[in-house]
């Protein structure tokens, strides 16, 4: 089987225990009200108690009401904004964790290689006449696998461990072609479980191992396809 890289084998969510804090809920009407009310009887109080040889203009009191009720709505604002993060926190990790058993598409510079095959592909902005993989293993030794000439566009390829002769291990990962283009590469794999972390959802993709949730390019490719991707990213 191919390796993932994590050091645990459990299976689905595992939630964050960093233990972080509850988010803030917002001000309620009636807390509001009670807010207003407090500040109302003060006012009153203030008019009752002013020299009447000298009294406080009217304007006064209104623009103290308008400070006070604009400061109000802005604190319930920015609570109702943190309570909508945590929201779409949570909305994310449940996405990812409706990803455990199925394959994703992700980005990486190195693969996990055991004695199953993995899928990739790149994709080229111009035609080359050569194109070449390149798995590096820890020891700095290098393997070429030869993709042959591509048009522009997506060039999929297959890493065969057993066939390349290569000892299970982890690999840097590379495609070049002859005009020195670089693309990114795409690994597919099967998501074991999900990690929640404080920077959000952390996917552990067989062959690939620990993906930030937003390294997914592709998802929604069944075993044995081919082209049958939903790009999403």
């Amino acid at each position: 089987m191919t390796a993932v890289y994590n050091n645990s084998h459990a299976t689905g969510v595992t939630p964050n225990t960093s233990g972080a804090d509850a988010p803030m809920r917002a001000v309620s009407l009636s807390e509001a009200s009670e807010l207003e009310n407090n500040f109302l009887t003060l006012l009153v109080a203030q008019i009752q108690n002013q020299d009447p040889t000298n009294p406080v203009d009217s304007t006064e009191y209104l623009q103290q009401y308008a400070t006070m009720s604009q400061v109000r709505s802005m604190e319930n604002m920015a609570l109702l904004a943190q309570s909508n993060l945590v929201l779409l926190d949570n909305l994310q990790t449940l996405t990812a964790a409706n990803l455990v058993g199925q394959n994703v598409t992700v980005t990486a510079s190195a693969v996990d290689l055991g004695s199953e095959k993995v899928s990739g592909q790149v994709k080229l902005q111009h035609p080359a006449a050569k194109t070449v993989l390149y798995l590096t293993d820890a020891l700095g030794k290098r393997v070429e696998v030869q993709l042959g000439p591509q048009a522009a566009g997506t060039v999929s390829f297959t890493v065969d461990p057993v066939a390349l002769g290569l000892a299970p291990g982890r690999y840097e990962i590379a495609v070049e072609s002859d005009i020195g283009e670089r693309p990114r590469v795409e690994l597919t794999g099967q998501v074991r479980r999900v990690r929640v972390s404080a920077e959000g959802p952390v996917l552990d993709v067989a062959g690939v191992g620990a993906v930030p949730f937003y390294n997914i390019v592709e998802f929604g490719r069944a075993d044995g396809g081919t082209d049958a991707f939903a790009r999403y990213f």
